[in-house]
């Protein structure tokens, strides 16, 4: 398996762990209000789905449909609960897996326009690391939000994933 896709998997696994575990602690974590990078872990988890959303856009060449479908996103965020976050980002999964089956070679260079910093001209492959990457920040958020509120946070190490790997 490709190695970038390989990471987006571990992205999703790491991610359904985060999920899984905050559903063993009482609900009111997910709203709980605090000082932090972001006021609350619901706030986070909306974040990194509306990114990821974005990037997949981005590698799919719709870029120029983001700024309409961020008030979707954020319309589908209002109300979430956990298990609206699970399909949530189940609902990725299947998207970004279509967009690795017509695009099998992720060395592939392509331009990325951000109306901030501008044109970025980057692989498919670099892109992708840059969303596992994006996730894993915020998965430690999380768990530093969840020690702030006196629970333990789920071990999402690569190493863990690569350990669910073996036969």
């Amino acid at each position: 398996m490709n190695g970038a896709r390989q990471m987006y998997h571990y992205h999703v696994w790491a991610n359904a762990k985060v999920l899984h575990h905050l559903g063993i602690l009482p609900k009111e974590v997910l709203t709980q209000q605090m000082q932090s990078v972001f006021s609350s872990i619901k706030d986070v988890l909306g974040h990194m789905y509306i990114v990821d959303n974005v990037w997949l856009r981005a590698l799919s060449g719709e870029g120029a449909t983001i700024p309409g479908m961020l008030p979707v996103w954020q319309e589908e965020l209002a109300e979430a609960d956990l298990d609206k976050f699970r399909a949530l980002f189940d609902s990725l999964t299947p998207r970004y897996e279509s967009f690795f089956a017509q695009h099998p070679d992720l060395a592939v260079m392509s331009d990325f326009p951000h109306p901030t910093f501008g044109k970025l001209r980057a692989s498919y492959s670099e892109i992708v690391h840059h969303i596992v990457n994006h996730g894993t920040y915020h998965r430690g958020n999380i768990t530093a939000m969840l020690r702030q509120l006196g629970y333990d946070g789920p071990s999402t190490d690569y190493v863990f994933y690569l350990y669910t790997l073996q036969p």
